[in-house]
């Protein structure tokens, strides 16, 4: 800390602190800092200035304070308001920079809703809690420029998901995503209406791009997050030799997921359900290592890939989906698992949290997801309350 300033001429200062030297040509930033901002405290010793002397001296200072607020309001910039949830507007933060802070965790929903349902909010609410330090991005489809411009309150889970600093929704422009990458090329040539898979297939290719550009980790909007994943570079096994595409991590520019999109483009079927997904992976990452059975809780690297058990995402495996929905007699405590995938695929939208049921997912929601879970109670309340028609 800085104790005492003093003046020993005019045209010097220095600190009492022996980390700062004042004198000559080596002076630190901490010196020349004080040196800038504060007044000075005594003329007594020092000679009359000239008229001219005098307002260089106030210019100097003036710009040096401008200079100085300048800084300053850049560092709000990326300490606050980075970390909030922003309307997409001209005016405001656009995806590429918020991306460009780097390890962002990223959702996409490729359908056209734009009122995500209570697990999608669960899903980024969870990771915004985790990753408090992170920026959390949902990317949607059904959201453009325009639309962006005219949400309000009407829309439950957009005022939810404000309420965190760390979240940003942004629309999902897929032309712009796949520039500069081998993706661009396919994505010209397909025709989305005659892909039987298309809901799946564009966001497979669209969490490769992002991860490609900007580096991060990609997560599917039905994984809830317990606990920081501390890998950078890692594949989500979901059963012994076999990997998922529905979390995954990697620094930007990584030739793991170049060489993923390139095999995307070589080997696309989009007829076959998750050949551009899970398969995918898997076949990318036998590439590079001979996979073997997992013995234990322990996980596999090969490359500089992790390649993480199944423990860590997928302790109840996907024929047993259901489990989530009912009601344990003890809950088990995932102390293996980074997050929790619940294989809303198998499940389409069927079965949903209910308040007061005491099944597992309930009980995820009330930890992990709070303010989803409060917003459920109110939910249900307002649709109990009679109508004026009763």
């Amino acid at each position: 800390m800085l104790r005492t300033v003093w003046v020993s001429s005019p045209g010097s200062w220095a600190l009492q602190e022996s980390d700062c030297h004042c004198q000559g040509k080596k002076r630190s930033w901490k010196c020349r800092f004080v040196r800038t901002i504060i007044q000075h405290p005594c003329r007594r010793h020092a000679p009359k200035h000239s008229r001219k002397a005098r307002m260089l001296r106030k210019i100097q200072i003036c710009l040096c304070f401008c200079f100085v607020s300048g800084i300053l309001y850049e560092i709000s910039l990326l300490s606050s308001c980075v970390f909030s949830y922003l309307p997409v507007a001209q005016h405001y933060l656009t995806p590429e920079q918020v991306l460009n802070l780097g390890k962002s965790i990223i959702f996409l929903e490729t359908t056209e809703r734009l009122e995500p349902p209570p697990l999608v909010s669960c899903s980024v609410e969870s990771a915004a809690r985790i990753y408090q330090d992170r920026p959390i991005i949902l990317f949607m489809r059904g959201l453009t420029n325009e639309t962006a411009l005219d949400l309000n309150t009407s829309y439950a889970a957009f005022s939810l998901l404000s309420s965190m600093k760390n979240v940003f929704i942004f629309p999902l422009q897929m032309e712009t995503v796949f520039q500069e990458t081998p993706l661009l090329q396919w994505y010209n040539q397909v025709v989305p209406e005659q892909e039987k898979n298309w809901v799946h297939v564009s966001s497979d290719a669209s969490r490769l791009a992002l991860i490609w550009k900007y580096g991060g980790i990609y997560m599917d909007t039905d994984v809830i997050s317990i606990r920081p994943i501390p890998q950078e570079s890692f594949l989500a096994a979901q059963k012994s030799r076999f990997s998922s595409n529905g979390i995954f991590g990697f620094p930007a520019r990584h030739k793991f997921i170049w060489d993923c999109m390139e095999n995307f483009v070589l080997k696309y079927n989009g007829n076959i359900w998750g050949n551009q997904g899970p398969f995918l992976m898997t076949r990318m990452l036998k590439t590079l290592c001979n996979l073997t059975d997992f013995q234990g809780t322990e996980d596999h690297s090969c490359q500089n890939i992790s390649f993480l058990n199944p423990q860590r995402f997928y302790p109840i495996p996907y024929p047993a989906w259901s489990r989530y929905y009912q009601v344990w007699d003890k809950s088990p405590n995932f102390n293996h698992s980074y997050a929790l995938h619940l294989w809303n695929f198998m499940n389409r939208n069927r079965k949903v949290v209910v308040a007061g049921s005491n099944t597992l997912a309930e009980k995820l929601y009330k930890t992990y997801c709070p303010t989803t879970y409060e917003d459920l109670i109110q939910n249900a309340k307002h649709r109990d309350l009679p109508g004026p028609e009763d």
